[in-house]
């Protein structure tokens, strides 16, 4: 069922409302528009929980707007081509894009994981330094296989990646990292002095804070 974006405003920011997009998200079909984040469709749609903490399991949402989100970590896309660990903040919507949720089972919802959150008195920092250190014999037999069940997060694909990815072996007298209106002057000023150039941005579109805050730079 294709959600209803009840927490889209009507007006104002950098998205195409003119280009719906359809994504999925744990399996359920949800909308968007084209310059949507995975993130910010997710939010106009009402979903609010989008993963579980690594330890105890407990709930996590959306707490940032970019490469700093700690919270909203998901896989997209699936068999050979899933990618573990993707912030949902920085991954650009498109159409048919397929998301899921991590380190949770059997769902997101219902978590039997999460039972670990009744034994945080104990679990407190540095306890496995102590609790498994004996018996010996069990590290091998018990302790190492399920610390490794339970380690990360994401699940890599385990079979060989088919696509192919470009790379360049570029060179330039300036590098310059982020496109906000500093990193945009210093590009245009060096450019003008007839210096090679190579502006990088790790989004998907130029202006970093001049997206939020808008306005012109001369």
């Amino acid at each position: 069922m294709r959600g209803n974006q009840a927490n889209r405003l009507a007006a104002g920011g950098l998205i195409d409302r003119s280009t719906p997009l359809s994504f999925r998200f744990d399996g359920k079909t949800l909308s968007g528009f084209q310059g949507d984040t995975l993130a910010s469709a997710l939010v106009a749609n009402g979903v609010k929980l989008v993963g579980r903490s690594f330890k105890y399991h407990r709930p996590r949402g959306i707490l940032t707007a970019g490469s700093e989100e700690p919270n909203a970590l998901v896989e997209l896309r699936s068999g050979a081509r899933r990618e573990p660990n993707t912030k949902a903040t920085t991954a650009e919507l498109y159409e048919g894009l397929e998301a899921a949720s991590q380190n949770r089972w059997p769902s997101l919802d219902f978590d039997v994981m999460a039972v670990n959150q009744l034994f945080a008195p104990i679990f407190v920092a540095g306890f496995y330094y102590k609790t498994f250190m004996w018996p010996a014999k069990f590290w091998e037999a018990i302790y190492e296989p399920a610390i490794r069940r339970a380690a990360g997060l994401g699940r890599a694909a385990g079979i060989p990646d088919p696509d192919r990815y470009d790379k360049a072996w570029a060179h330039c007298d300036v590098a310059i990292a982020g496109s906000g209106p500093a990193g945009l002057a210093a590009a245009l000023a060096a450019a003008r002095c007839g210096a090679r150039v190579i502006l990088c941005e790790e989004d998907f579109v130029l202006g970093g804070r001049l997206l939020a805050d808008g306005g012109t730079i001369d």
